[in-house]
Formats: structure tokens, C-alpha cells, sequence
């Protein structure tokens, strides 16, 4: 239960902006489409996946790639990635995809430099120029070193500041200027906020006072010497544009019935372009999290401020509008190119309904839940799915009410099924028939370990190094082993395990995707570091610097490096395909 300071707290940042005039809006009267033929596909971490020529860092052209192979020698039917959001202009770069500077642009760390059509107009001077700066990261994708970041946007900022000298061609040109004309105050903003970091820092709320207001700060942008470094972000953005929808061009080309489903963050740095750019939607004085869980015992503080519910009623949830439709708008389909916008997943779906509000130096466990508008927040969404025709899926696993599924439902949203969490009414595995068809079932997520690391018990040792155990160690482990010994027996009474012998982690990994084809569901995503025989987790909740969190490469179970071009050669990765495709 929450605090009497936590409450009174709440309570009074409520209180500080009015209840809208008159009703809010009715909520659109919209459904989201829903796959009408069974689909599975890989979920990807993208800055993971590293081909022969990423520079060290997964790219928009990995993504076109490995959708194409996928579809075309498996019959993957979408790729699932991780949030693609921006980060900051300038090293050091966060490495959190769930904790961005803006929600509603895309990261450049994602572009393929190569294929920028400028780059054929370049001198042999400065081609020669590039091939060095790349060199050294395109070798440190066939190592399985961490992910440099700093290192990565280092060498792209320079590549970027040669191309921008490249002179657009007239089409190029018209082009730039029509996106810039689409996206209006939105990537003024953007830009504006990106230009100011660059000198102040990418936290406005230790910028000078008068550019703590965007309207001031960008008057004075667009007037003074910052004016070309703004249009050069807002050029990088009109780039990493078009590979995106290129990567979802491929996608479809190569037989995907969705194609690349775009993942969206729960929030926004609270410093960064978003909150900068819109501060009266936001509540200040707090950070969104979770509260104490099985596997996140001491709960959770994502740092990220969360929208003021009245705010957003009285501006009838225009901000939700403009993000979903800036994040479905960058995959073509929806308007006039037929293709198709592919689908997007909502972090934490229960946002929209109820968020865990932290007040500034408490404890997550000290914070409470805040409720929103849900049926206003849900028809926009839907209404911007059913405008983009593409899929929605909410992450809704964890503790959630059952109105809210309905609700989900109503609109079109697919849930979220995880089946380390799946059990029946004697805490049993939930049996196929029993899971719900209108979800996306997945064997575990980025947050959690991979089945290799379960079966082993390495997903104790690891929480217990980092200490984020509340229990003894001995009681951790019983559970976790009496958690795969059921598993394993609910395996073999399925038929997709021998009895009578316990199954290596390869043949434990397929079976468990095996399960879930048994189920009714609607998609089923296969985690590729899974099945690559990754043993390691890509984010340990509850840690920062303890752990390289959303740093690690994609590798086998020895720790080898897996690039793109060596996965049809992989056993493992297909065997975990045909169990899913079965």
C-alpha cells in the first residue's frame, strides 16, 4: 500500500492543472485490424544483429536482410524489433532503447551509411576517407566485444557530416522538402532540441532559462548560428526515413504478410526532445516504474516521467495521436503505397490504462498507481492502426485486469503471452488449448533469460551475482529448477521430448517453441538470441552499470559471434523455425 507521503504527493500534482472544459472528446470509434491466418516470426534486438558490413552496430539494411531471408527460407511472416528511438546527438550515447531522447524519431545509429544515394557522388578522397573510419567497427562485428555506441556514432557523425556536403539532386531535394513539409512543428522541434544539446548538453533542464522554452529556444535556433545544424538533423532524420520504409518494402517483397513491427517505448528521458518539447503534458516530480515482482524483487524505476492524465484529456489525447502515427507513419502503407504499415507493440501496454508513479527519491516500492482515460488513450490508438492498416500488440504480461483485456480486445489489440508465466489453477504449465488466441506468445522476452540459461540455472547465479535475490539463494534455485522440471514434463507429455531423459538446451529451446505452435494464438514470436543459443539476458532489470545491459552482441552458446550471413548455416535457428512453423 502506498504512503500517506506518496499519496498526498500524487494528489496534489493532479491537482495542478484543471479539468478540461465541457467533455473530453469521444474517443474515435476505431479497431485496429487483426491478422486473420496463424504468423510467426523472429523478435530481433536490431543493434544485436551484425552482418559483414554493419559498423558494429545492427542496421536498417541488417533488418531489410535478415526480414528477406527470414521470410523467404523460413516463412517468417514479421520481424518484431526493438524500439529504434533517438538518442542523444552527441557521445556519450544511452544504451537503454527503452529509455530514448524522443519517442517519435529514429535513432541514426541504425543507418546504413552505403546506402545514403549520395555516397556513389562521393571522391575517391573521400571514399577513402570513409573505408578508414569504418574499418575498425565493420572488424568489431566478427568479435563478440560489447557494443560501442560512442564509438559507432563517432564514426557515422563524420561519414554524415562528408555526405551532407554532397549536393541533393533536384528529385532529392523536392523530396527532403516535402518531408520537412509532413512533419511540420514536430521536426522543428526535433531538430531545434538537437542543435541546442550539441552546445548545452542533452538535458534541457540544465539549459540556460530561456531555452527551457522550446518556442523561445527556436526563434533563437533558427535565427543564429544554429540554424544549419539544425536542418542537418532534420536531413538525418529524412535518411533514416527512407531505410526504414525500405526495410519494410523488403519485408513485404520477400512474402511477409506484416512485415517489421515497430516497437514503442513506455516513455521518454526526461530531459530530452519529448519532455522538452512537451513539458504541460507531463508530470513533474515523478518517474514511472514497477512495483515488486517474481523475477524484479525490489521493483523497478524506469526513469521516465509520465503524462499528467488530465493534461492529455484536455489536449484530447492529441499527443498519443501524433506519436502512434509518427511511429506507424515511418513503414509505408496506410496511404498511397499499398504496401502496407506492418504492426506495432505497445511497451507496457497497462500504461495507457494505469501507471506506477515513483515520487522523486522514494523507492519503487513506495510508489502507486495513477489512472488514465483508458477508452480515450486505446480508440486513438486504434484509430491510428486502422488509419496505417497494421497490427497492434499491447505487452500486457504481469499483473492486469481482465476489463483491460477486454478492452484490448474490443479494439483490436492483441496481448501478450509469455510462457515462463503461463500456468494453470495448480500453478501447473498452462496447457495449449488454454492460452488465449487473440496474443502474441513468446517463450521469454528481452528482460528476462534465455531457455538455455533456465535450463542451466545460470539465470540464478547471474540475479544472485548482482544481488537482486530477496530470498535465500537455496530457495531461488529449487524454484527455478522445479519451474523446467515441469516444463520438461509438459514437453514430453506433449510428444515434443523423449521421456526418461533430460534434453540439451537445443532440443529443450525448439520444443518449448514447439508448445507454443500448439497453442490457438495468433502470432508467435521466436527470440532470435534464443535461438542462436544465446545463454545470456539483454537486459537485467533492477541494474545499470552492474551489467551491460542492451550492450551485448548477437552470439552463440560459446560466446561466439552469429553475423547475419553464417544464420542459414545454423542448425539451431532453424530447428527453433520449424518448431514454431509446425
Amino acid at each position: 500500500m502506498a504512503s500517506d507521503e506518496t499519496l498526498r504527493a500524487i494528489v496534489t500534482a493532479l491537482e495542478e492543472i484543471p479539468l478540461p472544459a465541457g467533455h473530453a472528446p469521444n474517443p474515435p470509434d476505431a479497431v485496429a485490424p487483426v491478422p486473420s491466418e496463424r504468423s510467426w516470426g523472429f523478435s530481433v534486438q536490431l543493434y544485436s544483429l551484425r552482418s559483414a558490413g554493419s559498423w558494429g552496430h545492427g542496421d536498417l539494411r541488417d533488418l531489410a536482410d535478415f526480414a528477406t531471408w527470414s521470410a523467404r527460407d523460413l516463412g517468417a511472416g514479421f520481424v518484431l524489433i526493438n524500439p529504434l528511438h533517438a538518442v542523444e546527438p552527441l557521445p556519450p550515447v544511452s544504451p537503454s532503447p527503452y529509455l530514448p531522447m524522443s519517442r517519435r524519431w529514429v535513432s541514426p545509429l541504425y543507418l546504413r551509411i552505403e546506402d545514403i544515394p549520395e555516397y556513389k557522388d562521393l571522391n575517391f578522397d573521400e571514399r577513402t576517407r570513409l573505408t578508414v573510419v569504418s574499418a575498425p567497427l565493420l572488424a568489431a562485428s566478427r568479435t563478440p566485444a560489447l557494443i560501442d555506441r560512442d564509438a559507432v556514432w563517432t564514426a557515422k557523425r563524420e561519414a554524415l557530416d562528408v555526405l551532407r556536403k554532397v549536393p541533393l539532386a533536384q528529385e532529392r531535394q523536392a523530396s527532403f522538402a516535402a518531408f520537412r513539409l509532413r512533419h511540420g512543428q514536430a521536426l522543428e522541434d526535433w531538430a531545434a532540441w538537437c542543435a541546442l544539446a550539441e552546445v548545452h548538453g542533452p538535458d534541457y533542464r540544465a539549459w540556460p532559462a530561456r531555452l527551457r522554452d522550446p518556442r523561445t529556444a527556436e526563434a533563437e535556433v533558427r535565427g543564429g548560428d544554429l540554424a544549419a545544424l539544425a536542418e542537418f538533423h532534420a536531413w538525418v532524420q529524412w535518411l533514416v526515413a527512407e531505410q526504414v520504409a525500405a526495410a519494410q518494402a523488403a519485408a513485404r517483397d520477400a512474402g511477409m504478410a506484416i512485415g517489421i513491427i515497430a516497437d514503442l517505448a513506455i516513455g521518454a528521458h526526461p530531459g530530452g526532445a519529448d519532455a522538452w518539447a512537451g513539458q504541460e503534458f507531463l508530470a513533474s516530480g515523478f518517474s514511472v516504474g514497477a512495483p515488486p515482482d517474481a523475477f524484479n524483487q525490489r521493483g523497478q524505476d524506469w526513469a521516465l516521467p509520465p503524462y499528467h492524465p488530465r493534461a492529455l484529456a484536455a489536449a484530447g489525447y492529441r499527443p498519443l495521436a501524433e506519436l502512434f502515427e509518427s511511429t506507424l507513419g515511418r513503414l509505408p502503407g496506410g496511404g498511397d503505397s499499398g504496401t502496407g504499415a506492418g504492426g506495432l507493440r505497445i511497451d507496457h501496454v497497462m500504461g495507457l490504462s494505469r501507471l506506477w508513479w515513483i515520487p522523486a527519491g522514494m523507492s519503487p516500492a513506495e510508489g502507486a498507481y495513477v489512472y488514465y482515460n483508458v477508452q480515450g488513450a486505446l480508440g486513438t490508438l486504434a484509430s491510428a492502426a486502422a488509419d496505417a492498416g497494421a497490427v497492434v500488440i499491447g505487452e500486457d504480461l504481469g499483473t492486469v485486469e481482465p476489463w483491460l483485456r477486454e478492452a484490448l480486445a474490443a479494439r483490436g489489440a492483441l496481448g501478450t503471452q509469455m510462457l515462463w508465466f503461463e500456468r494453470g489453477w495448480a500453478n501447473e504449465p498452462l496447457e495449449p488449448q488454454w492460452w488465449r488466441r487473440n496474443s502474441l506468445v513468446t517463450v521469454s522476452t528481452h528482460d528476462l533469460p534465455p531457455a538455455a540459461a533456465f535450463l542451466s540455472g545460470s539465470q540464478v547465479t547471474d540475479r544472485l551475482a548482482l544481488g537482486l535475490l530477496t530470498r535465500s539463494e537455496a530457495e531461488e534455485r529449487a524454484e527455478a529448477a522445479q519451474a523446467v522440471d515441469d516444463w520438461i514434463r509438459a514437453l514430453v507429455g506433449q510428444g515434443l521430448l523423449p521421456p526418461g531423459q533430460r534434453p540439451d538446451a537445443d532440443a529443450f529451446t525448439a520444443a518449448l517453441y514447439g508448445y507454443l505452435a500448439r497453442t490457438p494464438a495468433r502470432l508467435i514470436g521466436v527470440n532470435l538470441a534464443e535461438a542462436a543459443g544465446e545463454t545470456r539476458s539483454q537486459n537485467m532489470p533492477g541494474t545499470s552499470t552492474e551489467y551491460p545491459n542492451w550492450l551485448l552482441p548477437l552470439c552463440g552458446p560459446s560466446g561466439e559471434p552469429v553475423l547475419l550471413e553464417e544464420m542459414p548455416g545454423i542448425p539451431r535457428i532453424r530447428a527453433v523455425a520449424n518448431a514454431a512453423n509446425s
